[in-house]
């Protein structure tokens, strides 16, 4: 099949879901263009700031939720089982999960003076279930922040010249946030001034790699971990939000040149629409929808929703644009990584580079393959590199500063740490505490939370469930595919038990058997209040 009849039908149907769906839900959760925001009635002009124009937020969440995960997940979907399942979960799941998901986490928040879903959930399912929550949430964030300071380390050692472009977009950001919030510089103007700096330092850093010698991935690792400290304790609007914003500019060039490298190229997909439900890496459901994750829905999304996003956002009217948009334009993402692979490379040599676990080098070869009469193969492969590592640092920064927020509501509001109520404090123990888990033997447990990311996703649509219910007000739209989630993550880490047992990995056994505990706990909150609301207890 032709790679742009698919394109053209998906989108088609993204357009369609935003316009009618997205008002549906609009409409459900009663946006009001009158409702003040916390941006405005919390201002402290730290975290609660309002965004001086709403594509400037919607760079910064975006770029927050589109890591490493809607690209490699479709690439390891389309070989394990096939281009046609993976495709249909992209649409459908962005569609009627991962945007529901993202826009109620965002509401939700902003309704509630921009606190994190895990503090919610102490008024809709009580203590008990917060801090259960919110100490799941603590612990799958520090995993997050060491994971991720690990693989960009591991990205500057093997890329040496992406570095100075790196942390020169670091300045980049802050001098558009000073123009931008502090001299009142037209946004435009200031987009424009930035960008062309940063143009300029990619051709510097092409010329200058930099290269550490004495323990290169340590090194990193605490520079990226200072880093983090740093955009996390700032005031958002003169760091995180510039440099998420501006980053958003590589990722949209990105799938600009790749859809247009598709119009002219058009390749046809070579790859098999079905391959088969069992494989070696598990059965098409549930592991495919683990494996997928942030391509269709991700846990991770609601936590950057009402963790920085709702703190920043002017206007409710734009949170259909933010939330509900932006994981729309993460499929069509997921989609251009799906097709890359499909239709960019040969089946068998596609095939072969998956096997070796080389998953960023094959979307790399097969987005440079896509690309090639506009770019270069090879440049477009450096360049699709260069884009999946501006995601993977963008969260990580966010990342540490919602582990902030938590780590302050959690630890210092409600076990009464009062040190940890002071953001210095409570960011100087939460990148200590990540660099351990980064020096170590992080990716052992790195596996288990495929599916936990998906946990707290289903969570989450519990939660906005039943604020929806206990407002009268109809919630299927989120009921259901918190249902279908929950059964999906509770069969896929059973699966990874009996796996880990079998192979006498006790640690990701009794860490996968933890999760499950916790999901019938608050399965069994959430089923709680579900009656309690039916019966007018």
């Amino acid at each position: 099949m032709n790679s742009l009849i698919v394109c053209a039908i998906c989108l088609f149907l993204f357009i369609l879901s935003f316009i009618f769906y997205g008002r549906y839900l609009e409409k459900l959760w009663e946006i009001n263009k009158n409702n003040p925001t916390p941006a405005f009635t919390k201002h402290d002009g730290v975290d609660y700031i309002p965004a001086k124009n709403w594509l400037i937020l919607f760079g910064h969440h975006f770029a927050s939720i589109a890591g490493a995960g809607p690209i490699l997940g479709p690439v390891i979907a389309v070989c394990l089982w096939g281009w046609g399942p993976a495709l249909l979960w992209i649409v459908l799941g962005s569609i009627f999960f991962g945007g529901v998901h993202d826009f109620s986490s965002l509401i939700l928040s902003v309704r509630n003076d921009g606190k994190s879903v895990g503090d919610i959930t102490k008024i809709i399912f009580g203590e008990k279930s917060k801090i259960v929550f919110s100490l799941f949430l603590w612990f799958s964030l520090i995993l997050v922040i060491a994971v991720f300071s690990a693989v960009t380390a591991k990205t500057f050692i093997e890329e040496p010249d992406i570095v100075l472009p790196t942390f020169f977009l670091i300045i980049d950001a802050v001098i558009f946030g000073i123009l931008v919030y502090k001299k009142n510089f037209p946004v435009f103007y200031s987009t424009i001034i930035c960008l062309f700096l940063l143009s300029i330092f990619f051709i510097i850093g092409k010329e200058i790699p930099v290269i550490i010698k004495l323990s290169p991935l340590k090194t990193w690792i605490i520079i990226l971990l200072l880093y983090s400290f740093f955009a996390s304790v700032l005031p958002v609007n003169i760091l995180l939000q510039p440099r998420d914003y501006l980053s958003s500019y590589i990722l949209f060039v990105g799938i600009f040149i790749g859809y247009l490298g598709l119009l002219t190229t058009h390749p046809i997909i070579n790859a098999p629409f079905y391959v088969s439900f069992y494989t070696e890496k598990g059965s098409l459901w549930p592991m495919m929808f683990v494996t997928i994750a942030c391509g269709a829905i991700s846990g991770f999304h609601s936590l950057v929703s009402s963790g920085t996003t709702s703190k920043q956002i002017a206007n409710e009217v734009d949170s259909k644009k933010i939330g509900y948009g932006g994981m729309l334009t993460e499929g069509f993402l997921s989609l251009l990584a799906l097709l890359s692979v499909s239709a960019g490379l040969l089946w068998l040599n596609y095939n072969e580079m998956m096997k070796k676990g080389n998953w960023i080098g094959t979307f790399g070869a097969g987005y440079g393959e896509i690309v090639k009469k506009i770019l270069g193969s090879n440049t477009g492969k450096i360049f699709a590199i260069v884009m999946i590592n501006s995601f993977v640092l963008t969260t990580l920064d966010t990342a540490t500063r919602i582990t902030r927020y938590i780590t302050e509501e959690l630890f210092g509001e409600t076990f009464r740490i009062k040190i940890l109520k002071n953001r210095y404090i409570a960011t100087v123990f939460i990148t200590i505490f990540a660099g351990y888990l980064a020096f170590g033997n992080w990716q052992k447990i790195w596996p288990v939370f495929g599916a936990s990311n998906q946990l707290v996703a289903g969570i989450v649509l519990f939660l906005t469930g039943c604020y929806l219910m206990n407002r009268k007000k109809r919630a299927l739209s989120n009921l259901i595919p918190a249902m279908i989630m929950f059964l999906t993550t509770i069969v896929a880490l059973i699966l990874q038990i009996i796996d880990f047992y079998k192979t006498k990995n006790f640690l990701l056994g009794n860490i996968s058997l933890i999760l499950i505990i916790l999901s019938i706990f608050i399965l069994s909150e959430a089923i709680n209040k579900i009656r309690e609301v039916k019966h007018g207890i």
